[in-house]
């Protein structure tokens, strides 16, 4: 430990601001991945197929229920958005689509853009610590004593190198967590337009009769009213 702060010490005061920079990464990324691996997880598919099984059955009401049991989850939210709409017109529940993914995919991509973001500036950070050091270096062998000049040098160079490895130490595994978790944050954004348009496209197709004999040659009417409502046997049907 020592030694490490020693290290940072001696890259100066752009390897502090380096390492307050890899402070704030690490705290990004513990969050993000908390939210899109732990509280954004769950069995999309297990989900779907209670929600459609309810829908199916005409229990709106139990399908809210059980997307109001899970506040956290950005696709349970966006479900209840367009099932509140259900009774209405195909129309109104495109429009509770549109407003249900307008509202949770930003919940999920929130943030995650500033890791990169920090990667880039912990790269910058390493290379103005170069030049400081090399600017450092470069007066050490204009201005200094003889007696002095190798250490100034010496010193230069230690704090260019210095800088240049702690800015590459943050900006490296930041843009390794970034890849996984834009990964993590496209597979979530995906599941949630692909199962509300399925959800969409339940509800606006159950909206339609389907075309069975019961709801093309209804019983209810009988046989005497269809017998009634046929043409006279001397009227001659072009």
């Amino acid at each position: 430990m020592t030694a490490f702060l020693k290290f940072i010490n001696d890259a100066g005061v752009v390897g502090w601001l380096i390492m307050l920079l890899g402070f704030g990464t690490i705290g990004l990324i513990i969050e993000r991945a908390k939210v899109l691996y732990g509280t954004y997880g769950m069995n999309v598919d297990e989900f779907m197929s209670r929600i459609q099984t309810l829908v199916l059955a005409r229990k709106t009401e139990e399908a809210l229920v059980l997307c109001n049991q899970m506040p956290d989850k950005p696709i349970a939210q966006a479900f209840k958005t367009i099932l509140e709409k259900a009774d209405r017109d195909d129309d109104t529940i495109f429009q509770a689509q549109d407003i249900a993914l307008s509202e949770t995919v930003p919940q999920v991509t929130k943030r995650l853009h500033y890791l990169s973001m920090l990667a880039n500036v912990a790269t910058l950070m390493g290379l103005l610590g170069t030049i400081h050091g090399l600017i450092l270096s470069f007066a050490a062998v204009a201005q200094a004593d003889p007696s002095q000049k190798q250490a100034m040098l010496a010193n230069g160079i230690s704090v260019s190198m210095y800088t240049t490895a702690l800015g590459l130490v943050v900006a490296i595994p930041a843009m390794l967590f970034y890849s996984f978790l834009v990964s993590r944050q496209n597979q979530i954004v995906e599941q949630l337009t692909e199962k509300c348009s399925k959800l969409t496209e339940l509800l606006t197709s159950s909206h339609m009769p389907s075309l069975t004999r019961q709801n093309v040659y209804p019983d209810s009417l009988g046989k005497e009213t269809l017998v009634s409502k046929a043409p006279p046997a001397n009227v001659k049907v072009s």
